[in-house]
Parts: structure tokens; sequence; C-alpha cells
């Protein structure tokens, strides 16, 4: 048993009849809009994608007009342009996606992305002057620089045009540049602001090209939204979410080379993108990259028309991702040898000269998802400099938290649930102190991670496979529209087979007849705490089994645990 409190959600069987029986949607998914609180069928059409959405005007975002007017006046006099990225895939993309509509325009423009080890995130005073002596007269930051005050004031003494494009969070000041475009300052009314660097970036290439129809910018560059968007893990809601409709077709109808090479190499045949293939396919070849110091390579591979060069630089990156899981595998295995000595409740806070900054990120995530904490992962470089990755967990404010602590560091910024951090080492123990203060003033004593469930399934034909495949239509899912999560309780346990060299459990169930299919990922069976013959409850995701031309529905378990025996009356 993974979690110790399932929050069952509920559906209005009214709502979901008439869902059923008046609109003529399928009965598993009407209960599932209704489970989510969709009862009014022109949502659930746009929720669907079955009806038109209304993106909102880019203009509506504070300093769009400046933005656009100092774009416009650069390309009319022929200044140089420099993109000035984040090495992230949503840094990369949003590079990609500005530069490929700056060659539409014949623009002269170079793409500048810091090298994470020795420059770190964001803005930086030696970029600057480089850019400055190459002959930039523009800097346009994407994905970065809504907290480079200092470094808005430097370009401004350089005689540097700057316009930022970002969608971190805003500190009490912002830089005085040209334009500040992010649908988080606290004067901005535009009604998403939960849009990614990417997301960002398009909204400004709309404004540019004001005249032109939406669905010619989407056609052109949502595939680069939809990667972006997905990896950055931003909500998959509203605009975001048709941003992701939009960009999945590209990607499934016409991908541009380097995307089709790194599907070909990494999915069989046909295989249909989808939101998850983002994050565990295309992302993380694109974040290799990234990670280990070359993110132009991405880049150039994202932008790419060449057959021939899509695959040599496909090759590259499929080799740098194969070192970033070795230097992955080493550092976390040293996490969990730190942690084993520990049995702490307190956010996780590790330190060492040696760890590679590019893969802290992803230990810091598989650290607070393991142990259900936020984590902190901090690499210490020779001048006793710290540059950490931040990963929260449940919905804790890491964000917050660290502005808490901003006396103690060097720079910090970043997202509630992700950011990044620069301090020095000395002040790694006092950062650990009053973080773990913070936390335990802002989180309820006794609370236990819950597993949202969107309702029980009383009747095991309701997942039948019409009506599991029908599932397929709330996709896009993601962050804020999670893959459904369903239980079933008081399950007879039919059989329990481990499987995949002991790592894996296959089991099946049965209940009011009906016998189910069942597939435990990374749970080995000798850790289930649950015997054959067994009264279960299960929570487990539905889904479509193809295997030798059968096709069937499988249930993939997120939890298990006995059922609560019923009581006995007199």
């Amino acid at each position: 048993m993974r979690y110790r409190n399932w929050e069952i959600g509920g559906f209005d069987r009214n709502v979901a009849v008439d869902l059923y029986k008046k609109e003529g949607l399928n009965p598993l998914l009407s209960v599932l809009l209704s489970s989510r609180g969709i009862a009014d069928i022109k949502e659930a059409r746009i929720l669907l994608g079955q009806s038109a959405f209304d993106f909102h005007d880019p203009f509506h975002m504070t300093d769009m007009d400046k933005a656009v007017a100092r774009i416009n006046f650069a390309l009319e006099n022929n200044e140089k342009i420099t993109i000035y990225g984040d090495y992230d895939v949503d840094g990369m993309t949003s590079c990609a996606l500005l530069a490929s509509w700056l060659n539409t325009k014949a623009a002269d423009f170079d793409i500048y992305i810091p090298k994470r080890i020795c420059e770190g995130y964001g803005l930086n005073s030696a970029a600057l002057d480089e850019l400055k002596s190459r002959g930039t007269e523009l800097v346009i930051t994407v994905d970065c620089g809504v907290t480079a005050v200092e470094e808005a004031q430097y370009a401004k003494k350089l005689d540097l045009g700057l316009v930022i494009t970002d969608h971190h969070e805003c500190k009490s000041e912002l830089p005085q540049a040209d334009a500040v475009v992010d649908p988080k300052r606290p004067d901005c009314n535009y009604p998403n602001d939960a849009l990614a660097g990417v997301g960002v970036v398009f909204k400004l290439i709309c404004a540019l090209e004001s005249q032109r129809p939406i669905n010619e910018m989407l056609a052109r560059y949502s595939d680069f939204v939809a990667i972006g968007t997905v990896a950055d893990v931003m909500p998959v809601t509203e605009e975001n979410r048709e941003l992701i409709r939009y960009g999945l077709r590209v990607l499934n109808s016409s991908p541009r080379p380097g995307i089709n090479l790194l599907l070909r190499e990494a999915l069989p045949e046909k295989t249909k993108v989808v939101t998850n293939t983002i994050g565990f396919t295309i992302a993380p070849r694109l974040n290799a990259a990234g990670r280990m110091g070359q993110p132009e390579l991405s880049v150039e591979l994202l932008m790419t028309d060449d057959d021939d060069m899509a695959q040599n630089l496909a090759s590259q990156l499929e080799g740098l991702n194969t070192e970033r899981r070795r230097l992955e595998a080493e550092t976390y295995d040293e996490v969990s040898t730190m942690l084993s000595e520990s049995l702490s409740t307190d956010p996780i806070i590790l330190a060492k000269r040696g760890w590679h900054q590019g893969i802290a990120g992803i230990v810091a995530a598989k650290t607070s998802e393991l142990h259900q904490l936020p984590s902190i992962i901090i690499c210490i470089d020779d001048d006793g400099m710290g540059r950490g990755s931040c990963r929260s967990f449940g919905n804790f404010a890491i964000y917050d938290a660290l502005k808490f602590c901003e006396d103690l560091l060097v720079s910090y910024g970043g997202h509630q649930m992700a950011a990044g951090v620069t301090l020095l080492e000395e002040n790694i123990n006092e950062l650990r102190k009053r973080f773990t203060k913070y936390y335990w003033d802002n989180t309820e004593l006794g609370y236990e991670p819950k597993l949202d469930i969107d309702f029980e399934v009383e009747k095991p034909e309701l997942l039948a496979i019409p009506n599991v495949e029908s599932i397929e239509l709330l996709e896009p899912y993601g962050n804020g529209n999670p893959f459904p999560c369903l239980c079933i309780k008081s399950a007879s346990l039919q059989s329990i087979l481990s499987i995949g060299a002991g790592k894996h459990t296959r089991l099946s169930i049965e209940k009011s007849g009906v016998s189910m299919d069942c597939i435990y990922f990374s749970m080995p069976a000798e850790n289930l705490n649950v015997n054959v013959g067994m009264l279960v409850d299960i929570a487990f995701e539905p889904q479509i089994n193809e295997f030798r031309g059968r096709t069937t529905v499988q249930l993939h378990i997120l939890d298990i645990k006995q059922s609560d025996p019923t009581p006995v009356s007199f």
C-alpha cells in the first residue's frame, strides 16, 4: 500500500445520465466528466475538442504592445537580434519557435543559451558583454529574465535593447527593460497566467502577426508549444490544453524531421503521439543536451529541415542521453545511501561536491516522489558555490519557502512546484534549518500524501473495451487534467505472477462475475502485502492492451490494499 489516504470522489448520476442518454456521450466518459464537475454539454464539447475554443487576445498581456513595437523597430532597421534562452525543453522550444519566426522575416539574429555548469540560469553580465561585442542591438529573452533587475540595468548601460518574455514568478521589483512580458506580472490581466515560456513566445508571435488567423500560427508553431508546455509540467487546462491539442495533431500528421527521427528511434512504428510521448520520449532526449551542456544541439534538431542533419543530431542526442542516464543513476544511488541513514520526515536537502548539476533536477524529482517530501539537490563547485534544483511534493509552495530564506541565497527562481537556487556552501546548513522551519510552519501536522481517485467503479462491466477506448477523448492529459484514476473495492484476488525479472507484478481479480487483468509496475510481488484469495481494493488507471493481435482491458494498478472486513451483525 503506497498511499494511506485514498481521496475517492464521486459523480452526479443525473448529470452522467443526461450526458449519456440526451447528448449521446459514452457512458464511462459521461461518468468521468460528471466526476470532474462538467455538467454543461457546451463545456464538455470544448473539453473534448468538439467545439471551437476562443483563444485570448495576446494584447491583453501587459507590455505586449511595447514588445511588438520594439521588435518591429529592430526588423525595420536591420538590427542584430539575439534570442537569449534557457537550457531546458521549455527554453529550447522557445528559442526554436522565435528563431523560426525570425527566419520568415529574413532577420539578422543569433541564439545564446548560457552554459548550465559555468553560467547557470538566466541573464548574466558577462554574457551581455559578449553579445555587445558580437554587434547585438536587441536581446529578446525567452523563458527567463523576469528577475534580472541588475542585469537589465547593465544592458541599458551597454545601450542594448532588451525585451523580456518569461512565465516565472515575479519579485517585488521588475527589470527596467523595453518590455517585460510575463502573465505572472501583478499588473497583468491576461486570463491565463499558466502559460509556459514557449506559450508566452507563441503569444508574442501572434501579436506580431495580428493580421494573420490564429489557425495559421497554430499550424506553424503549435508543436513547439505542445512540447515545451508538457515538458515544463504546465497545467493542461483551458488555453494550454487547446495549444497542446493542436500541437499533438501536428506531431502526429507532419512532425518536423528532427522530432520524427527521435520518435522513430524510440517508439514502434505508427505509435500515436500523446502527452506521455512528449513527457517520456521527446522531452528527456531534448533535455539531455541541456543537462550535458550542449543545448544548441536540441535547438538545431528542432529547427532543421535536412534529414541527414537531423539523423546526425539525433544520434548525438542519443549518446548524451545515455551518458545522462549513467550520471543520474550514480547520483541517485549516492542520494539513496545518504537517506538510508535517516528516517527524518523533514524536507530533503542534500549537497555534495562533484555531483553533475545537469542531472540534479531529475534526481530531486525522483527523490521527492519516492519519499513524498520536498527535495533540494545541491551541486557544489570547486569555488564553494552551490547550485541546486528544487522539487516540491503535494501542494507545498517551494518558491515561497525559498523566498522565506532569500537572505541566504545568491539567487533563486522558478515556480511553486519546481525551482532553482544558488548559494554559498557555507549557507547550506542554515538553509536546511530555515527551510525546514518554514515547511513545518506551513504544513498540517500528520499530513499524508493522498491518491486522488475520480470515483469507485461499482459495476465492472462499465470497463468494457469501447468505454475504456472512449476516454482517449479526454486527451491531452497532464497537470490539471490527470489520466482517470478509478477504484474497485472488495474484488477477489485470483492470481499473482511475478514478471520482468521480479520488478513488476501481473495480477487478476474478479468481481460480480467479471474477471479483470491487472499490471503493477515497479512493484515486486513479495512487497504487495496481499495474497491470493483475499478481498482487495485496487486503485488503477484503465488501459487498452494490445498483444499478439488481441485487444483487452488492463488495469494499471497504482495502489492495492486488503479490503476492510465487513462488520458482522447479530
